[in-house]
């Protein structure tokens, strides 16, 4: 059976009247765009370098200044917000790998990938020689996301996650791969997100309102692998460079973490997968350094395109237009 429906996105207002309730919100990848932006800022004020001179000392000190700021702001408000409302203890792990249909691990899995990536990016615009680069950069995204499960397992109200972990080393691990086989990215994890109708229903801890929901609400996040086709083709070929093929995963009807609590509640939360396009900016030439800049950052988002879902309560389903 095959379904066609439209995914629509709505407006919101901004509100700072209620603003989200971090002690109940364990996924962090909310952050990575904002450190991504920043630290591509400091890339991008890296002077540039002929390839056969010397490592330029200032254009390390300058890369490492940058992502240590950042870094060390990104742990200050974490401490400050995240997790000022929640009860102290001592150090514990909390297997919380059965929790809504492992989204939070893509979550992780995407925010660890996109740091070690530009971790890798940095250390070449500083003209650190290309295998050290690729190592050392490639371990960014486990670096940076690990100290927050430390400070996860203090918190009585979860703990330190090994799926958190694991998910974080797969997405460095992932870039290094690539990188090592390859010399490029080839194949890229992405994010979009949608509005559903079950925050209204738990807005304590789905959202209220629509920065909280892109937060929380794990109904309306989608994760993708988005493949870079014509870099496995021959040169020769005539296939568009910008035109990628994603997968996506998504869930549906996830009103509680736990599968029992769904099903004893009567929520019926099932998968989603999809086939779609993706726009590969990457690809697009410009001689702008800003614009080069804003299609970087834009990169780690998967745009809205057709796609083709199946989950196992309404079969094939098409949108001609999701996000």
């Amino acid at each position: 059976m095959l379904q066609i429906v439209y995914t629509g996105l709505t407006t919101t207002q901004f509100s700072l009247r209620h603003p989200p309730d971090f002690a109940r919100f364990k996924n962090i990848s909310w952050l990575i765009g904002i450190f991504y932006f920043f630290t591509c800022q400091v890339v991008a004020q890296v002077p540039e370098t002929k390839a056969d001179s010397l490592l330029p000392a200032k254009n390390i000190k300058l890369v490492v200044a940058g992502l240590a700021v950042g870094y060390t702001g990104l742990l200050f408000g974490l401490s400050n917000t995240w997790y000022e409302q929640s009860e102290k203890t001592s150090f514990h792990f909390f297997n919380d790998n059965r929790e809504w249909k492992q989204l939070d691990k893509a979550g992780h899995f995407w925010g660890a990938f996109h740091e070690s990536r530009l971790g890798i990016e940095a250390l070449r615009a500083a003209r650190v020689p290309e295998k050290k680069a690729i190592i050392y950069g490639s371990l960014l995204g486990f670096a940076l996301q690990s100290p927050i499960e430390w400070l996860d397992g203090y918190a009585a109200d979860y703990g330190a996650s090994t799926g958190d972990l694991g998910a974080n080393a797969l997405g460095s691990l992932a870039v290094l791969a690539q990188q090592l086989a390859w010399g490029e990215l080839k194949i890229t994890p992405k994010f979009s997100f949608h509005r559903t109708p079950y925050a209204q229903q738990r807005p304590a801890v789905l959202g209220s309102n629509l920065p909280e929901e892109l937060l929380k609400d794990y109904n309306g996040q989608t994760y993708w692998l988005a493949a870079d086709v014509s870099s496995f083709l021959k040169e020769t070929s005539r296939y568009p460079k910008w035109l990628n093929v994603a997968l996506g995963y998504g869930g549906q009807h996830m009103l509680y973490g736990e599968p029992a609590d769904n099903v004893r509640n009567g929520s019926d939360a099932y998968r989603q997968y999809y086939l779609s396009v993706d726009l590969n900016l990457r690809k697009l030439k410009t001689r702008h350094k800003l614009l080069r800049q804003a299609f970087s950052i834009i990169s780690i988002i998967h745009l809205p395109a057709p796609a083709v879902e199946y989950n196992r309560k309404r079969g094939l389903v098409l949108h001609p237009l999701y996000f």
